[in-house]
């Protein structure tokens, strides 16, 4: 049974930093493309960034440049490392392979706010 546990959110200053961590149980982060969603309050759930078996990478348009999204294949860990955070940014963050095929995680609070 797959299992995901999502890490590393907090509440972060407009301009500020985070990293994220998702450790997968039951499978092989690098034999699946891995991505990383979120879900702001009152929206719905949307795709952030993956990166693929061959490691290349994919973002939404409203985080290029400022979010990167990495594996440690030996831990068997996804991370997103988000950078000049933004208020829109706010949202609870979860991991799950593209497309999306196994329940998910409980998922990491991120707020951004002044």
């Amino acid at each position: 049974q797959v299992q995901l546990a999502e890490s590393g959110g907090g509440s972060v200053q407009p301009g500020g930093s985070l990293t994220l961590s998702c450790a997968v149980s039951g499978s092989i982060v690098s034999l699946s493309a891995m991505g990383w969603y979120r879900q702001a309050p009152g929206k719905q759930r949307e795709w952030v960034a993956q990166i693929n078996r061959s490691s290349s990478t994919n973002y939404a348009d409203s985080v290029k440049g400022r979010f990167t999204i990495s594996r440690d294949s030996a831990k068997n860990t996804v991370y997103l490392q988000m950078n000049s955070l933004k208020p829109e940014d706010t949202a609870v963050y979860y991991c799950n392979f593209v497309p999306r095929s196994v329940s998910w995680g409980q998922g990491t609070q991120v707020t951004v706010s002044s």
